[in-house]
C-alpha cells in the first residue's frame, strides 16, 4: 500500500453507483466510504454521518476502473507508425533484429506514454508485457516499475520470456531466407532463461501483484517461442509463487495454420496437453479456435484476453466470443501495444466488443451487449489475474480503484441507462476524477502526481535522437520484407484445424 492511504478515510458522498454485480445502476446516490485505500461501506448517501474527508461527488457516476488486461509499453514509441500490415509483416517494425540503443530514461518516458492515456481514459489497472529480450537489462525494468509507481496507475509488469528466436519460430523462414539474412537475424548475445526466471522471481518476493500496486508476472511469449522446457519451468513458478501468466495463443492465421502444418495439433491442445492451462493464465488474443480448444480452455479455468481493436487494425480476425462465454470461459480485455493500435484507451476497446460480436449469429438474443464487454473490462480482467478478490467492482472489501464521470457530461444526457451510455458515449471527456488504491491520479482531466506536458516535452525531446535509429532498423526490416512476404503468402494456403471457428472474412 502507498504512504499516500495509510491511515486515511475519505467519503464520496452523493454518486450513482454500479452495484457488486458490476453491471447493473444503483437508483439512490450513495456515499462510498474509503478506509486506507480499500472499499470500506458503500450506504444510502447520508444514511450515517461522513467518516473522515468528505468529497462531494453528487451527479457522477462511479465505476470500477477499466482492467487493461494486454498492452505492451516497448511498442509506444512506434506510434502512428504502420498502418495496412498484417501481423507477421508488421512485428519485424516493432521488434527489430537489432534492438534500438535506449537508455534507462528512454524506458522511463516511453513506459509514461501508455499509462498517461491509460489513467485519462479511466483505466486503473494496466498488464505490460514489457520486452527485455534478448538480453535482460535489470535497470529498464526497474525504469519501466518506477514509471507506474510514479504516474499512481495500478500494473503487472511481465518481462517477456523466450527462448526460441523470434525468425526461427516463423516458417518457412530457412527456405525463404539466406544464410547471410539468418545470421543477421541471430541474436548476439541472450540472456539465458534460467536468469531471466530468476529475476522475475526475486522480484515478486517484494512485488507480487496480491501485496503492491506494481507488481510482476510471468510472459512467456507465445508456444511456439517457447520450447516445451521453458514452459513447464514458467509453469511451476507460477504455480509456486501464485503469479499470474499471460501468452499469445493463435493471433492470426498464419500461426493456427502453421501449428496444425507442423504439429498435426493446435497450440491450445499442445498447452493442455503439457499442463499449462490453469486458472490465472491468459491466453492472448485467442482468434482462431476450434470447438475442442474451448472445450479445454474452459475445462483448465483459463482466461481468454480479447484485444478487438488490435486485431481489426493487424487484420488478424474475429475471436467467438460468445461461444467461449457460453462455454464458461472466462474473458478479459485488452488494448495491446500502441505500435499496433496507436491508444490504450479502454473505453474504445470496451465499446467495439458489444458492437463488433454483433456480426456473429442472426439470433439477436445472443449478441453480445454493453454490459457483458464492461464485464469483461473489469471484473473478467480481475479474474484473468487471480485478483477477483481485490479488483473489478463495487464491493466492501476491494481496493479503491474507480473511475467518476460527470453525469452533466453529453454521454449521459439525458440519463437513462447510464452503464449503456457510458459504454457507447465519448471518450474521456466526462471523467471527473480516477482513483487507485483511493488516491485520486486524475482530477479534472489532469493527471495529479506528475505533468502530462513536461512528459510530453521530454518525450518529444528523446524521439529527437531515437528517430534516426528507428528509421535505421525500419530500413533493415525493409530488406527483410519480401522473404517474409513470400512466407505470409505461403501460409495462407495452409490448411487450419478441422472445425476451426472462421475469423474473418473471405473476399
Amino acid at each position: 500500500m502507498d504512504k499516500a492511504t495509510m491511515d486515511k478515510t475519505i467519503t464520496l458522498v452523493g454518486t450513482l453507483a454500479l452495484n457488486e454485480d458490476g453491471v447493473s445502476v444503483g437508483t439512490q446516490p450513495m456515499d462510498i466510504v474509503i478506509r486506507n485505500g480499500v472499499i470500506d461501506d458503500i450506504r444510502l448517501s447520508g444514511s450515517q454521518p461522513v467518516e473522515g474527508e468528505c468529497v462531494d461527488v453528487c451527479d457522477t457516476f462511479t465505476v470500477p476502473g477499466f482492467i487493461n488486461s494486454h498492452h505492451h509499453s516497448h511498442e509506444n514509441f512506434h506510434k502512428g507508425r504502420y498502418d495496412r500490415l498484417p501481423l507477421e509483416l508488421w512485428m519485424n517494425y516493432v521488434r527489430p533484429a537489432k534492438p534500438l540503443p535506449l537508455t534507462a530514461d528512454d524506458i522511463y518516458l516511453r513506459t509514461l506514454v501508455g499509462a498517461c492515456q491509460a489513467l485519462l481514459s479511466g483505466t486503473t489497472c494496466i498488464v505490460d508485457d514489457f520486452n527485455a529480450s534478448p538480453v535482460l537489462n535489470p535497470e529498464h525494468v526497474q525504469a519501466a516499475l518506477t514509471a507506474y509507481e510514479d504516474i499512481g496507475i495500478r500494473a503487472l509488469v511481465g518481462p517477456t520470456l523466450f527462448d526460441v528466436p523470434f525468425h526461427e519460430s516463423v516458417p518457412f523462414i530457412h527456405e525463404e531466407c539466406s544464410h547471410e539474412t539468418l545470421a543477421s537475424l541471430a541474436p548476439g548475445n541472450a540472456t539465458p532463461v534460467a536468469e531471466y526466471l530468476r529475476f522475475v522471481e526475486s522480484l515478486a518476493a517484494t512485488r507480487h501483484p496480491r501485496d503492491k500496486r506494481v507488481g510482476m508476472l510471468l510472459a512467456p511469449s507465445a508456444p511456439q517461442r517457447c520450447t516445451d522446457d521453458l514452459l513447464k519451468e514458467v509453469r511451476a513458478l507460477a504455480d509456486r509463487t501464485g503469479l499470474p501468466v499471460i501468452i499469445h495463443v493463435h493471433e492470426t492465421r498464419l500461426q493456427a495454420a502453421s501449428a496444425w502444418h507442423q504439429r498435426g495439433k493446435t497450440l491450445f491442445q499442445h498447452l493442455d496437453e503439457l499442463g499449462f492451462l490453469a486458472p490465472g493464465t491468459s491466453l492472448i488474443h485467442s482468434v482462431w479456435l476450434t470447438d475442442d480448444d474451448i472445450a479445454r480452455i474452459a475445462a483448465s479455468g483459463a482466461s481468454v484476453q480479447h484485444n478487438p481493436n488490435s486485431n481489426l487494425k493487424l487484420g488478424s480476425g474475429l475471436m467467438p466470443l460468445r461461444q467461449l462465454l457460453d462455454a464458461g470461459v472466462n474473458v478479459s480485455l485488452g488494448t495491446d501495444g500502441c505500435g499496433s493500435l496507436e491508444t490504450t484507451d479502454m473505453l474504445r476497446v470496451v465499446s467495439n466488443t458489444a458492437l463488433l460480436h454483433k456480426l456473429r449469429g442472426n439470433d439477436y438474443r445472443r449478441w453480445v451487449g454493453a454490459e457483458e464487454a464492461f464485464y469483461a473490462a473489469t471484473q473478467g480482467g480481475a479474474k484473468a489475474l487471480g485478483l477477483e478478490d481485490q479488483l473489478g467492482c463495487l464491493k466492501i472489501g476491494q481496493r479503491a480503484d474507480m473511475v467518476l464521470y460527470r453525469l452533466d457530461a453529453p454521454a449521459f444526457t439525458p440519463l437513462n441507462n447510464p452503464l449503456r451510455q457510458l459504454v457507447f458515449g465519448e471518450s474521456g471527456n466526462g471523467i471527473h476524477s480516477v482513483l487507485v488504491d483511493g488516491e485520486c491520479v486524475v482530477a479534472d482531466g489532469k493527471l495529479t502526481r506528475l505533468d502530462q506536458r513536461e512528459i510530453s516535452k521530454r518525450i518529444s525531446e528523446a524521439m529527437q535522437r531515437l528517430r534516426p535509429e528507428i528509421a535505421k532498423a525500419e530500413q533493415m526490416t525493409e530488406t527483410l520484407r519480401p522473404a517474409y512476404e513470400r512466407i505470409w503468402q505461403r501460409c495462407q494456403a495452409l490448411p487450419l484445424a478441422p472445425g476451426t471457428i472462421a475469423a474473418r472474412f473471405d473476399d
